[in-house]
């Protein structure tokens, strides 16, 4: 089998979800013996400048196989098209749906051999929007973790770059909420990605006169991610939109429960094993308050979750299952 040519963003340079599920998807396929050739595409995507667009056209030329990036391919119809036409396999990976630039979105994935999501929810939301008949799902997978031990008091912990969509600042309000209760707070996320919302929830933490006990940690990799994922109890992923929440397993492989907020791909990530709960958050930080209070309060509850997530540590797809299928996919 010819080299996956697989092309991605550059402009996005704090952790994503997309950003880890393309180098672990790279990981795996060649582990998995099948030779790719990474192509990062700086850029204004989506949609791009029409040189960002020139360089996916060249990045394009003389590929037989190729994987872009949603990012990429959603401003790019033209060079999809064009592609397709020359004979090049493309196979579009759409993490999410990029409503702003519809029309041009729309034309990508009409003319892309394929389309691969990262989860269930996000294959139904693109057929949905744009009438496809058929989008593949490849769950992201995860490594292997020891189980968290936890804290006292209770550690939560919220892995998200800080940006509007992510909500972290509804998390600090429903906080504030509960200061008579004990509890420790790690926000663990880049605050470049957006600063001025990353000041926003700043100002909110000295506002409630929180800062003893929420921690702006920037972003983590490595060892003190994992130090902090070894002392939490809890996680929370509320984002406004969010495909998948890659967040959510990752805290499950630790045996951590998870609170999501309902209706969001986050939804799916945390199934449906007892290990947390998604909630309604259409009335705001009073819900969020409502649902840490409930675990912070009962420990029954929190023992019930905490048991289902270690019960369901032992059974989570590793990265391997998702570059199986992906492979299966694009031979196919």
């Amino acid at each position: 089998m010819n080299a996956i040519r697989f092309i991605v963003p550059g402009n996005i340079e704090h952790r994503s979800g997309g950003n880890l599920y393309n180098a672990r998807l790279v990981e795996q396929l060649e582990a998995l013996g099948a030779r790719t050739e990474v192509v990062v595409l700086d850029g204004a995507w989506p949609p791009g400048l029409p040189e960002d667009r020139e360089s996916l056209a060249w990045a394009l030329r003389d590929a037989q196989l190729a994987i872009v990036d949603g990012l990429v391919a959603a401003g790019a119809p033209g060079e999809i098209e064009a592609a397709v036409f020359a004979g090049t396999r493309v196979w579009i990976l759409s993490h999410m749906a990029f409503t702003e630039h519809a029309g041009l979105e729309a034309r990508s994935l009409a003319a892309a051999s394929g389309v691969i999501c990262p989860s269930s929810f996000a294959a139904a939301n693109l057929m949905s929007l744009y009438g496809l008949e058929r989008v593949h799902v490849a769950l992201p997978g995860t490594l292997p973790a020891e189980p968290a031990v936890g804290s006292h008091p209770p550690h939560i912990v919220c892995v998200a770059a800080l940006l509007p969509n992510k909500s972290q600042l509804l998390l600090v309000e429903a906080l504030a909420r509960l200061g008579r209760l004990p509890w420790t707070v790690s926000l663990i996320g880049s605050p470049d990605a957006d600063p001025a919302y990353a000041a926003k929830v700043r100002a909110a933490v000295g506002q409630y006169g929180l800062e003893d006990r929420i921690r702006l940690a920037g972003e983590l990799h490595g060892q003190e991610l994992e130090n902090e994922w070894h002392t939490a109890d809890l996680s929370v992923l509320v984002s406004e939109r969010e495909s998948f929440g890659m967040a959510v397993p990752e805290s499950l492989a630790h045996g951590v429960p998870a609170i999501v907020r309902k209706g969001t791909g986050a939804e799916e990530a945390l199934g449906d094993y007892g290990a947390g709960a998604a909630v309604d958050l259409d009335g705001g930080p009073g819900a969020l308050a409502e649902a840490l209070a409930a675990w912070l309060e009962d420990p029954e509850l929190a023992a019930r979750w905490r048991d289902a997530a270690l019960a369901r540590r032992g059974t989570l797809p590793g990265w391997a299952a998702t570059a199986e299928s992906v492979l299966t996919l694009i031979r196919g």
